[in-house]
């Protein structure tokens, strides 16, 4: 999990999967579950359907951690990077629960906005990356303004 600790002692990634061995799957979710509602004042949609499967919400969120905590980027820039994978994605709840964790971890209003503007400017890059895709491969080149009309292969 992102906070390998037990009542503030650091925890190894080992003695971390020896106390699921030893509380078992259902306890472990539980109680990490406990963990992210008091950290964050919510579970994510996500981990709350996971937990119906505790291997599968247990190794997501070990997975998660392992990755955060090797990451050479601070907390709260994972957090604002999160925050705008999910407002390019346009997950409303990723975007609200990743601002919020930013906001735990320090993060500005400028900074959530600067990130917003950011995605959403790459999100724009997508959209009419694809399109001009298409458009090249389906319609020949021209020097200027082009007639389709009668264009072989061009379905109307």
């Amino acid at each position: 999990m992102q906070d390998r600790s037990h009542k503030g002692i650091a925890m190894t990634f080992e003695e971390t999967l020896d106390g699921i061995t030893r509380r078992g799957t259902e306890k472990t979710a539980r109680e990490w579950m406990k963990q992210i509602e008091q950290e964050y004042g919510q579970v994510p949609f996500i981990f709350k359907r996971m937990s119906e499967r505790p291997e599968v919400l247990i190794s997501h969120l070990l997975y998660k951690g392992a990755v955060i905590e090797t990451s050479a980027l601070d907390p709260k820039s994972v957090e604002l990077i999160s925050m705008a994978v999910g407002a390019a994605l346009q997950c409303s709840h990723c975007v609200d629960y990743h601002m919020q964790a930013a906001i735990k971890k320090g993060a500005t209003r400028e900074e959530i906005l600067e990130v917003i503007l950011i995605a959403g400017l790459l999100a724009n890059s997508v959209v009419l990356a694809e399109a001009y895709r298409v458009m090249d491969s389906r319609l020949p080149e021209c020097g200027g303004p082009c007639d389709t009309n009668g264009v072989e292969g061009l379905e109307k």
